[in-house]
C-alpha cells in the first residue's frame, strides 16, 4: 500500500531522476552538441539515399518530402518537451514509417524511422524504453501495410500498432514490477492516443500525393480498378481498345515483375495509355466492326494526325480527371517519336512525286525514360501486332516478338530506359510465353531445351 508519505518520496525520486537526465553546463555547447548529433544522423540519411536510392536523392520533390516529414516529427517532439507534456508517448511517431512506407518502400521507411527514434532518444527520459517502444511499434506498422491492397487495411494497421505497444508495455511492466497487479494501466493511455493520432497519416498521404506529385500504391490500386469512371467509359465507347489495354497490362506487368520495377505502376499506365481513343474510337482498327474504314475517305496526312491525336487527347483527359503525372507519362511515351508507318508508307507509295514532311506522320514523343514506360511501349506494339497474325503458332509468335522488339531497339526508342540486354531477352521470353497461352498455342518443349 502506498500512503502519502511513500508517494511523496517516489515523486521526489522521479524529480531527481528527471533532473539528472537534463544536461548542465554551457547551454550554447549543449545546443551545439544536439545540432552536431542531429546533423550527423541527417548526413547518414543523405549518404544512404545517395548510395541506395539515387532516384530519390536526385528528385528534389521527394527529398523535400522526406526531410519535411522528418523535421516535422522532430519539431513536434521539441514542442511537446517545451509544453512539458505528462508523457512523450502521446506523440504519434508511427506516422513517419506509415507515410514513408506507403509513398516509397519498406527499407526506406524502416531506416528513416530508426533515425528519427535515435534522434528523439537524446531528448527523452528513459531513452532505452522509449527507443524499444517506438522501434517495435514502427516495425509492426511497416509490416502490417507491406501488402497493401485497399485503404481499409490502414485501420487494421492501427490495431496491430496498438497491440505492439500493449505487448511491450506489459512486458516492461512485468520486468519492473514482477506482478501484474502492480501495473499502472493508466500509463497506457498515451499509447492509445498516439495510435489514434497516427491515423492522421492517411489524409496526410493524400495531401502529399497532390503536393509533391508522388503516387502511392494505394492510389495505383484504385486507378487499376476497372470499375472506375474513366475505364468504364473506355470499355463502353471503345471496347476493342479496352480489351487491348487489358492484354497490354498483363504483358507489361508480368515483364516488370520479372526484370524488376513497379508492377502496379506499369499496370495502371497500361490501362490508361490509350484512353485518348475515347474520342473518335471508330478510327482505330480494334474498334472497327466492318470492312469499311473511315480512313478510306481521308488523305493520309489527316488520317495520321487523327491517330497521333489520341496521345494529346489522352493527356488532356487524364489531367482533367486529375490522374497522377507518373501515369500520364505512359500516355506521352508509349509511341515515343516513332512514325505512323502505315499511312507514311501509303503516302509515299501513292504520291511519290509529292514532297512529304515526315513530322506530320511522327508522334511528338518523348521516348520512354524508365523501365516501366519502356516495357509498356514493347508490350503495346507486340500485342497490337499479334492481332494481325492469321494463324498464330509458336513460330509466328516467336518471329513477331523478335521483329517488333528489335525494331524498337533499332529506332533508339529504349535509349533512355534502364533496360539491359539481359532484360530484353527476359521480356521477349515472357511475351512469347504469354501470347502462346493467349492464342492457345501448344509449346514444343523439345525446341526450348
Amino acid at each position: 500500500v502506498i500512503d502519502d508519505e511513500i508517494f511523496q518520496k517516489l515523486q521526489s525520486f522521479k524529480e531527481i531522476y528527471e533532473a539528472q537526465t537534463k544536461t548542465i553546463g554551457d547551454s550554447k555547447l549543449v545546443y551545439f552538441g544536439q545540432i552536431l548529433l542531429v546533423g550527423f544522423i541527417v548526413s547518414l540519411l543523405m549518404v544512404f539515399l545517395k548510395l541506395f536510392r539515387k532516384d530519390i536523392f536526385a528528385d528534389n520533390r521527394q527529398l523535400t518530402l522526406i526531410l519535411l516529414v522528418t523535421t516535422t516529427m522532430l519539431l513536434s517532439l521539441t514542442w511537446a518537451i517545451k509544453l512539458n507534456l505528462p508523457s512523450l508517448y502521446y506523440i504519434p511517431f508511427c506516422i513517419v514509417p506509415i507515410i514513408i512506407r506507403i509513398l516509397f518502400d519498406t527499407r526506406l521507411a524502416l531506416y528513416l524511422h530508426l533515425l528519427v527514434i535515435l534522434i528523439a532518444g537524446f531528448f527523452v527520459p528513459n531513452s532505452f524504453e522509449f527507443v524499444f517502444f517506438q522501434t517495435t511499434a514502427g516495425m509492426v506498422a511497416i509490416y502490417s501495410i507491406r501488402n497493401l491492397i485497399k485503404r481499409e487495411q490502414l485501420l487494421l494497421s492501427a490495431l496491430f500498432i496498438l497491440s505492439a505497444y500493449f505487448i511491450s508495455f506489459v512486458g516492461i511492466a512485468l520486468l519492473r514490477e514482477g506482478s501484474i497487479t502492480n501495473i499502472e494501466w493508466g500509463n497506457f493511455v498515451p499509447f492509445i492516443v498516439s495510435v489514434l493520432l497516427s491515423l492522421l497519416a492517411y489524409p496526410l498521404i493524400y495531401a502529399f500525393e497532390r503536393l509533391f506529385g508522388i503516387t502511392s500504391d494505394i492510389a495505383l490500386i484504385e486507378l487499376t480498378n476497372t470499375n472506375n469512371k474513366l475505364l468504364r467509359e473506355l470499355a463502353f465507347k471503345a471496347p476493342g481498345t479496352f480489351q487491348h489495354s487489358l492484354q497490354v497490362a498483363n504483358l507489361a506487368e508480368a515483364a516488370i515483375f520479372k526484370i524488376g520495377g513497379n508492377s502496379l505502376l506499369v499496370r495502371a499506365g497500361a490501362l490508361y495509355h490509350d484512353i485518348g481513343k475515347i474520342e473518335n474510337p471508330q478510327y482505330f482498327i480494334e474498334n472497327q466492326n466492318t470492312a469499311v474504314s473511315p480512313h478510306d475517305k481521308l488523305p493520309y496526312e489527316q488520317s495520321a494526325q487523327i491517330i497521333i491525336k489520341h496521345v494529346h487527347k489522352g493527356i488532356e483527359i487524364t489531367r482533367k480527371n486529375q490522374l497522377p503525372e507518373s501515369v500520364i507519362d505512359f500516355i506521352r511515351t508509349h509511341h515515343g517519336n516513332t512514325r505512323v508507318d502505315y499511312f507514311y508508307q501509303s503516302f509515299l507509295k501513292n504520291s511519290p512525286e509529292k514532297f512529304v514532311d515526315e513530322n506530320i506522320f511522327r508522334y511528338p514523343g518523348p521516348i520512354p525514360f524508365s523501365k516501366e514506360t519502356g516495357v509498356l511501349m514493347l508490350a503495346d506494339s507486340v500485342e497490337a501486332a499479334s492481332r494481325s497474325l492469321k494463324n498464330p503458332d509458336a513460330q509466328s509468335i516467336n518471329a513477331l516478338v523478335e521483329r517488333i522488339i528489335d525494331y524498337k531497339l533499332e529506332q533508339d526508342q529504349l535509349d533512355n530506359c534502364d533496360i539491359t540486354l539481359k532484360d530484353i531477352e527476359t521480356i521477349k521470353l515472357i511475351f512469347k510465353t504469354m501470347l502462346m497461352s493467349i492464342y492457345h498455342v501448344r509449346i514444343d518443349y523439345q525446341q526450348t531445351l
